[in-house]
């Protein structure tokens, strides 16, 4: 049997992905991530299921103004990469937020899917 071969993380492709999470419906969640996935906000911690953590993006395009800024990338495993970025967005009622923001993918048959999602917020005045 023939041994598989690695898989190597685009890193453009996860930060399309994770551009998507930040401006997408529930569709979109239900489609990017994993079946189960845990997540860390400042007012909650827990794992999500696939279907549960979707109802949470009712609101598509509820983010202007995305910028995301890497500032890390490992891959730990052939199918496993972590994430982390300064994000800086306008809420859809004006507000400024900024966060650093930690996601891990796995690979899937079908793709990379967020298994690990934690966004601490920052002050919106730094630059």
């Amino acid at each position: 049997m023939a041994a598989s071969k690695p898989i190597t993380a685009n890193k453009e492709e996860l930060l399309e992905i994770e551009r998507g999470f930040w401006t997408g419906d529930s569709a979109y969640y239900e489609a990017n991530a994993d079946v189960e996935c845990l997540v860390a906000f400042p007012q909650m911690a827990q794992a999500m299921a696939n279907a549960d953590l979707a109802k949470t993006a009712t609101k598509p395009n509820k983010w202007r103004d995305l910028d995301i800024k890497l500032k890390g990338m490992v891959e730990p495993g052939s199918d496993i990469v972590m994430l982390s970025y300064e994000a800086r967005a306008t809420r859809e009622n004006g507000e400024s937020y900024a966060a650093l923001v930690s996601t891990g993918y796995v690979h899937r048959a079908d793709g990379w899917k967020m298994m690990f999602h934690a966004q601490t917020p920052m002050d919106t005045a730094q630059d």
